[in-house]
């Protein structure tokens, strides 16, 4: 495996840790040449935690206040939440954090990874400055970043960075100001839309016109939900066929209808409606039929 440039993926997370959080930490351990930073208050310890991911314990006060620091202003949320607006400032805030690493990026805990050097090849990393998981928008769930001072500084290249920031609520800077759908559509871009915020998006398409950055949009996330993904030794797949980097649960977290991890966390599970399991809808369906068929026979036959 090629691992000559570093990547550290940092979240910050402030409370419980949550139910498929188990599921997140198995597959950071088969990714064990990438750092996964977790930035947060919570001092429980954490079940099979490999050494590559990293706590940090900040208070969410402290952190607010280290960042405003270094931004010049002052930060005033109070939920959490808000963070997800600040990721693309994670290089600046996070600066010592990141020293010894060659790409820093943002991400989140309600996802769980597939092969990330499998798809993050070296030939990517060496002519790309930025590296997103979508072909129409940056995503906060995942991206990465050039470890150098004009990536580190992009996200100052929005003329609204510092209302965004100083907003209690969140505001979709760190993908593209909720214009999902809209930036799906053929032919339209981010520059339709100049009543919008300049989100990290806008930032990254304007400098890529301009010829100072080269960034890498690549369709690389499953987010559907649905029967068919599994989580095999490290590989996300879909339907037997199909291969991503990584499954984004934000739909799934919800709508599962069992939220509750199974230990020991399986080498292969399933995304089932039903919940997390090491079998698929199919069989587990199978095996309930199995049973009920058993059960009568027993019946009639006594």
């Amino acid at each position: 495996m090629n691992t000559e440039h570093t990547i550290a993926l940092l979240t910050c997370w402030y409370g419980d840790y949550p139910w498929y959080f188990p599921y997140f930490i198995k597959s950071c351990i088969y990714n064990p040449t990438i750092d996964f930073i977790i930035v947060t208050d919570n001092k429980e310890a954490i079940p099979h935690k490999p050494p590559n991911v990293i706590i940090i314990y900040k208070l969410l006060e402290e952190i607010k206040a280290e960042a405003g620091k270094k931004l010049g202003f002052d930060l005033n949320f109070e939920s959490a939440y808000k963070f997800c607006d600040l990721k693309p400032a994670f290089g600046l805030f996070f600066e010592d954090v990141f020293k010894k690493y060659d790409f820093w990026g943002h991400g989140d805990i309600d996802m769980v990874y597939g092969d990330i050097r499998g798809f993050i090849t070296p030939d990517i990393l060496n002519n790309y400055d930025i590296i997103n998981a979508s072909l129409n928008f940056i995503t906060g769930t995942f991206c990465l970043y050039r470890n150098n001072s004009l990536m580190r500084n992009l996200f100052m290249k929005s003329i609204d960075y510092q209302k965004v920031f100083g907003a209690s609520e969140y505001l979709g800077f760190d993908e593209c100001n909720f214009l999902f759908q809209e930036l799906r559509i053929p032919g339209v871009t981010i520059f339709d839309f100049p009543d919008n915020i300049q989100s990290m998006t806008y930032i990254v398409r304007k400098a890529e016109a301009e010829g100072t950055i080269k960034p890498f949009f690549e369709f690389y996330l499953f987010q559907t939900i649905t029967n068919k993904i599994r989580w095999d030794n490290g590989h996300i797949i879909y339907a037997n066929k199909m291969e991503c980097l990584f499954y984004d649960m934000i739909k799934y977290k919800k709508k599962c209808k069992n939220k509750i991890a199974t230990y020991p966390i399986p080498d292969v599970f399933y995304f089932n409606i039903n919940g997390i399991n090491k079998n698929s809808f199919w069989k587990l369906f199978s095996l309930k039929i199995m049973v009920k068929w058993k059960s009568i026979f027993k019946i009639k036959s006594i």
